[in-house]
């Protein structure tokens, strides 16, 4: 299926716990069942609270050989468990190195509420409309230092181009909810147009 807004062919993968689904109807895109070089995005949705099934690991093993841009929405992040931190942990140990471009930044009950950009430290607050953006507080810096050197350190590695080239493979907290994620995932969208 055509997304209508980007010309792109999106395919979206995971156990159902993850709402690949909701992920589609909110993208625009399909529900993917096999790898084909015809898809221009293979997304898999991945629910924090329950891992990852065998099924979407072969599905994504099974675009190494295409070359195929990946990206990871870890969905489901409301959940008393869920951990976006965690997730992408274990989509390194069994897709491939992950990148993390952003870290989510919760309000005092636990909700996802934010989103810190690790390249340039701007942090999208989704708990307003339209979603503001601000500079990283002081303690935010420090608490995300490290991720944010292993961030730049991989991207830089990989080089320019590197998610368009089936090599860099995002993963981006989505709440379909508030929106959080909605406008990173077309950033990376437009660099596939």
């Amino acid at each position: 299926m055509q997304n209508h807004t980007s010309g792109l062919n999106l395919c979206v993968f995971g156990h159902p716990s993850a709402a690949p689904t909701d992920v589609a109807g909110a993208l625009g895109a399909s529900i993917g069942s096999k790898a084909s070089g015809e898809v221009s995005l293979a997304i898999f949705a991945i629910n924090p609270n329950t891992g990852i099934d065998q099924e979407t690991i072969d599905q994504w093993q099974s675009f190494d050989e295409f070359l195929t841009p990946r990206m990871i929405l870890v969905t489901q992040l409301d959940g008393n468990n869920a951990d976006f931190d965690d997730a992408v942990m274990l989509a390194t140990r069994v897709f491939d190195q992950v990148a993390t471009p952003y870290l989510v930044l919760h309000d005092d009950d636990g909700s996802p509420r934010a989103l810190i950009s690790l390249s340039d430290m701007v942090v999208t607050d989704y708990s307003t409309t339209p979603p503001t953006q601000n500079p990283c507080e002081p303690e935010h810096e420090t608490l995300v230092q490290e991720f944010r050197d292993e961030y730049l350190e991989l991207v830089t590695s990989m080089g320019e181009g590197a998610f368009a080239a089936g090599v860099l493979f995002p993963a981006i907290p989505l709440v379909l909810e508030n929106g959080i994620g909605l406008d990173v995932i077309k950033q990376y969208l437009a660099q596939l147009v």
